[in-house]
């Protein structure tokens, strides 16, 4: 694909797409599965009244939730990727709503589960499941058990799901503003005007050329600067949101509300944010370091992020890029490995931007068809090798879930999922850095390193900070989260987290608007803590024997099966304690050392 122009989606050639007829042969399929779901949801209805009647209704009303949740996952899953694929694709953004619609109706029609399901005693419902009848649904009935104290009744249920559509109004708006609406126009590099977009920006940040990133950077935040009032609102409205559904379910806050059903503490949060606010003199000095190795007066917020060794030169093909993933992934077997490969060459992945494209890259899949992954591949960015291979690792971890446990418990959480992403990422950094060809490749791993720990560890940490910042701004003290007050909050955390050496640009606070995570709230978190189990479980897979590795399998086949801290336990790792993370720290600082005795 040229890089000097963004293709549309129509012009993108099917093996660069991911293969969606493994959900759908076609649309009309999707359309009539779509409206199956009515005529499935009154199986559920008919249960309503009977569930504690005995285990035989109440294994009934189970099979019928599953089957139309089953149905409706798959229905979701299909016009959610059609639309990522293409936002700004008028039908696929109406079969995504079409979709959500359909769920809203779905949910609000079965709000009598939870309550129902829940009202019988507690001693009767664990006497019914221990027959062998309910070893599909165990687990999802345990972790009902479990949110139990946050259920409200029937009718306030009813209202609760109805309000799920319009709960979505500012992430759908803030997506479409700023993926599909912004223009950044073009910036001169390498004596040709490239277009800006949420993608080159990353490259263009990259560039050894001061001159390239103040353009890009100036440009790139020109666009939020103009909406400015336009997306503090949009946020401001999610986290009321957010406010509002805890408070209604009667939840002692926000964060508590996000960490409940994963059975995490709330002391794991804030444990992750004390235990990296006591290391960041090491980060204080990564940029010190930066300053000087780049001979610079000044450092400023654009040069954060190119390398801090000289760039080699890198030009690897998606094709290629695949097999550094199979060698780098070799200590977890060729199953593991033919599996994932296998996947990114056939149709698991979307690989190249196109237009109205979402920006950077995910993995996404329901109990039927394939992982999915996104990806906005370039061939000159070693970062997308890493990403590749991040991605992967979320896939392969659908894929364990999928095939080792039944569907009403396959999901994993997300505070487990973004360990094995990172735990890939670092064993391409190893592979990489065993065979690197010279000290200049050698180098370059290293400070790519350093920095790869540092936006995952230290800046979503940072990310995590500001968003507690903000909800507890209006829910314990009362102030709104005004354009002002939120630029005020996150300039606060980038002086310190950066440290004196940066001198930030008047707009540098403008990035605590653009960041599209923090519209699924309390999120951003689990990469840190992510990151900190990968590091920790890479090195006992890769130094330890076959035990070992079988603990991190098992890891990855627990899917919804266990609550995320006992299946990290599983792997080997107890996030509770502050080790993982202070040891995750102290890698980052032996990276920062290296650097500064190399470089």
């Amino acid at each position: 694909m040229s890089e000097d122009k963004i293709p549309l989606r129509k012009d993108v050639p099917a093996g660069d797409k991911w293969d969606l007829t493994v959900l759908y042969e076609n649309k009309n399929e999707w359309e009539a599965d779509l409206k199956r779901i009515p005529f499935m949801t009154e199986n559920v209805l008919a249960c309503k009244g009977h569930l504690a009647d005995g285990p035989d209704k109440l294994l009934e009303g189970l099979m019928a939730l599953e089957t139309v949740e089953h149905v409706m996952e798959r229905v979701h899953h299909y016009a959610s990727l059609m639309h990522e694929a293409d936002q700004g694709d008028g039908k696929a953004q109406e079969m995504q709503k079409r979709a959500m619609m359909a769920y809203t109706q779905y949910v609000a029609a079965i709000s009598f589960w939870d309550p129902e399901l829940l009202a019988i005693p507690d001693d009767k419902i664990n006497e019914w499941i221990k027959a062998k009848e309910f070893d599909n649904y165990r687990v999802y009935i345990k972790k009902a058990l479990h949110i139990k104290p946050y259920i409200l009744s029937e009718k306030e249920e009813k209202i609760l799901a109805l309000q799920i559509e319009s709960g979505e109004t500012a992430s759908n708006a803030f997506s479409l503003l700023t993926n599909v609406d912004m223009e950044f126009g073009t910036v001169h590099a390498d004596g040709k005007d490239k277009p800006l977009t949420h993608s080159t920006y990353s490259d263009f940040m990259e560039n050894p050329d001061r001159s390239v990133r103040k353009e890009a950077y100036g440009k790139f935040y020109a666009q939020f600067a103009s909406h400015a009032n336009t997306i503090a609102a949009l946020y401001a409205g999610s986290v009321a949101d957010d406010i509002f559904r805890s408070r209604a379910r009667g939840y002692g806050s926000s964060l508590e509300a996000a960490l409940y059903k994963d059975k995490v503490p709330v002391s794991v949060y804030r444990n992750l944010i004390a235990t990296v606010g006591k290391n960041l003199d090491t980060l204080h000095k990564y940029y010190s370091l930066r300053k000087r190795v780049l001979k610079l007066d000044e450092l400023r917020h654009y040069d954060v992020y190119v390398p801090l060794a000289p760039k080699p030169e890198f030009k690897t093909s998606y094709e290629e890029a695949v097999e550094i993933v199979r060698g780098a992934m070799a200590p977890l077997g060729t199953e593991y490995t033919d599996r994932l490969c296998g996947g990114l060459l056939g149709g698991w992945c979307d690989r190249y931007e196109n237009k109205g494209k979402r920006s950077g890259a995910f993995s996404s899949g329901c109990y039927d068809g394939y992982p999915f992954i996104l990806l906005n591949y370039k061939d000159t960015s070693l970062r997308d090798v890493y990403t590749m291979a991040h991605e992967g690792g979320h896939s392969m971890h659908s894929w364990y879930s999928v095939h080792n446990n039944p569907f009403m418990c396959y999901e994993y959480t997300i505070f487990e999922a973004e360990t094995a992403s990172t735990f890939n990422e670092e064993l391409v950094f190893e592979y990489l850095l065993k065979n690197a060809k010279d000290d200049a490749m050698r180098k370059y791993l290293l400070s790519s390193r350093a920095a790869d720990i540092l936006a995952t560890l230290h800046r979503q940490t940072m990310f995590a900070e500001f968003e507690l910042a903000c909800h507890e701004s209006v829910e314990q003290e009362g102030r709104p989260l005004s354009t002002d007050a939120l630029r005020s909050i996150y300039r606060g955390l980038l002086e310190k987290y950066f440290g004196p050496e940066m001198v930030f640009e008047e707009e540098s606070d403008l990035e605590g608007l653009r960041i599209p995570h923090f519209y699924n709230a309390f999120y951003v978190y689990k990469y840190s803590t992510g990151i900190s189990a990968a590091l920790a479980l890479a090195r006992r897979v890769t130094e330890g024997g076959a035990a070992e590795r079988e603990d991190y399998f098992n890891f990855l086949k627990s899917g919804g099966s266990r609550y995320p801290i006992e299946a990290l336990r599983v792997a080997g790792v107890d996030m509770e304690r502050p080790e993982p993370i202070q040891a995750a720290c102290d890698s980052f600082k032996s990276l920062v050392n290296q650097l500064d005795a190399i470089l």
